[in-house]
């Protein structure tokens, strides 16, 4: 007997030993799920595959947490496994700041200092609502540097469940986004123009300050140009890219040819561009009412070139964000969010790397843009609501409509184009014209390139408290976020070429969440099933084989 269970389980267990032993020696993994959800993208693995100083990864999600930051925390880790397979340096760890609940408060002042903003969680259990604090957010240090890496994103109007969609697709970009970082070395370079009224630096210090993580940004001036023509272009061309960041002067012959000069040569673009002249503050100044007027920029013939237009009216929307108004006496005053129909609440189509997964954006007095002739691919990023409409300009603005809300049958002409990318081979606006001056190097017709053109400048345009810079995106007045920042990073990113991460966001991942409502229902049908059912079956099992027991060795 003791022999034939020898000859029968000795194969097994020998072939078990040397798998195991060539397992110790070979590791791989492999991924059957359909979205592919377990395998890092090409682009993912390649940050982290030449990594010799190690990384450390602190996830701030540990402990007691609400059931979808559960979720969270268990595809963060999946994740972090599947980095740390491509490479032994990196390391992770999941900590509770607020496990020591005598220093919680403490704790949570000084993750606010430096960035990391906790989420209110509101949970509905049993009848009873309640209020947690959870802090979403990892740290990755190597060396001396420290990148902040959101584990949450918000999407306006999302439910739970897109919500922990949106937060778990985007977690290999957000990490291997972070690894990129720290082992750039060689960075492209940014020029912001100057000279012609831009937005001043204070305005796009949250956005410089993230693009510097990326790319090295210096200040090009153009009032050089009629003095030294050749000079300015040479100091131009050595950017990869030009930001131009709400213009409010024209723009000189000599100037425009300068650009476009860049432009044909290979030079990337993102122009924010407010065609109608119309601030919110002067509203607020001139008791609530103001005329806005074209903007004349000398730039319609340059844009034409690249078949576009950007037109002289207001987008009114009926998809709006909303502004913080003052009422009642001076003494009494409450500020109250109003509805604002000239800043519009724009969402993604999620249909381009560059949009995939935002938060709405808030844009202010834009302009509608038309695309013309077919020469250059155009692909519109973002467009108004179907519920909104053009009004041309000049016009009266008064804070009068808030009171008197507009005839909503009349934003039916809406989908407005408001940020168009162009792609192609560029040919210079000056072609077959008499040229302001000549440049050496210049060209009239280019290789493949790529700009991006806005219809408002205040995209790019952060709030200030106490006359610091807040972040952009974020509105000091409602206390809401908007995906402003993410959506010109992500842009510039593409204009650049550093199209490898950003198109980790193509990647899909659905995860299943269980149903609230049935679970309630079906609650002590599957506590049964889960729990009833084994022992029932076990105890069957039992009584079976125990039974068979007495049969074979009755007497």
């Amino acid at each position: 007997m003791m022999k034939r269970i020898i000859q029968i389980w000795l194969p097994v267990i020998l072939i078990v030993g040397i798998a195991n032993a060539i397992s110790s020696f070979i590791y791989t993994r492999i991924d059957l799920t359909e979205d592919r959800r377990y395998s890092l993208s090409d682009a993912a693995a390649n940050t982290v595959e030449k990594v010799e100083i190690p990384i450390i990864i602190d996830v701030l999600l540990a402990g007691d947490l609400p059931v979808e930051f559960e979720k969270l925390r268990a595809e963060t880790k999946l994740i972090l496994e599947q980095f740390t397979s491509v490479n032994g340096n990196i390391k992770y760890d999941f900590i509770d700041p607020l496990e020591d609940e005598r220093q919680a408060e403490a704790t949570l002042a000084q993750l606010q200092r430096i960035g990391l903003k906790p989420a209110s969680v509101t949970i509905e259990e049993n009848g009873r609502v309640s209020q947690e604090l959870v802090i979403p957010w990892a740290i990755v240090n190597q060396g001396n540097r420290t990148i902040k890496v959101p584990l949450l994103k918000n999407k306006l109007g999302a439910s739970s469940e897109e919500r922990v969609n949106n937060s778990v697709q985007n977690l290999e970009y957000a990490f291997a986004d972070a690894f990129a970082k720290l082992q750039r070395v060689e960075k492209k370079k940014i020029a912001v123009l100057k000279g012609n009224g831009e937005l001043e630096d204070i305005y796009i210090a949250d956005l410089l300050g993230s693009l510097r993580d990326y790319y090295n940004i210096g200040a090009v001036t153009l009032d050089s140009v009629p003095s030294d023509p050749q000079k300015v272009y040479d100091q131009l061309k050595s950017f990869d890219l030009i930001l131009v960041a709400k213009p409010t002067e024209a723009f000189t012959d000599e100037e425009k040819y300068i650009l476009d000069q860049f432009v044909v040569n290979g030079g990337r673009s993102l122009w924010l561009i407010d065609k109608v002249a119309m601030e919110l503050d002067s509203l607020l100044n001139q008791e609530g009412k103001g005329m806005a007027l074209p903007r004349e920029l000398n730039l319609d013939d340059f844009f034409f070139k690249f078949g576009i237009r950007i037109n002289p009216d207001l987008i009114s929307d009926l998809y709006f964000t909303q502004i913080v108004l003052a009422t009642g006496d001076a003494t009494d005053s409450q500020y109250s969010p109003m509805p604002w129909y000239y800043h519009p609440m724009v969402f993604s189509n999620d249909d381009h790397p560059i949009n995939k997964n935002l938060e709405a954006l808030r844009f202010q007095f834009a302009s509608s843009i038309d695309t013309l002739g077919a020469e250059y691919k155009k692909t519109i990023l973002y467009h108004s609501s179907p519920l909104s409409k053009a009004e041309g300009a000049p016009r009266i603005i008064s804070l009068d409509m808030i009171s008197n809300p507009p005839d909503k049958e009349s934003f039916k002409a809406g989908n407005k184009p408001l940020a168009v990318l162009v792609e192609g081979s560029f040919n210079s606006a000056f072609k077959n014209r008499i040229k302001p001056f000549e440049l050496d190097g210049a060209k009239e017709s280019g290789g493949d390139n790529k700009m991006l053109v806005i219809s408002d400048g205040d995209l790019a345009k952060n709030q200030l408290r106490q006359g610091r810079p807040l972040e952009l995106g974020y509105d000091k007045w409602t206390n809401n976020f908007y995906g402003n920042k993410e959506f010109l990073i992500n842009s510039i990113n593409f204009l650049l070429d550093d199209t490898g991460l950003i198109n980790i966001r193509n990647k899909k991942v659905v995860i299943p969440i269980l149903d609230p409502e049935k679970i309630k229902n079906h609650k002590t049908k599957w506590q049964f099933i889960n729990i009833g059912a084994p022992v029932i079956l076990v105890l069957i099992c039992g009584w079976i084989f125990n039974l068979y027991r007495r049969r074979k060795y009755a007497a």
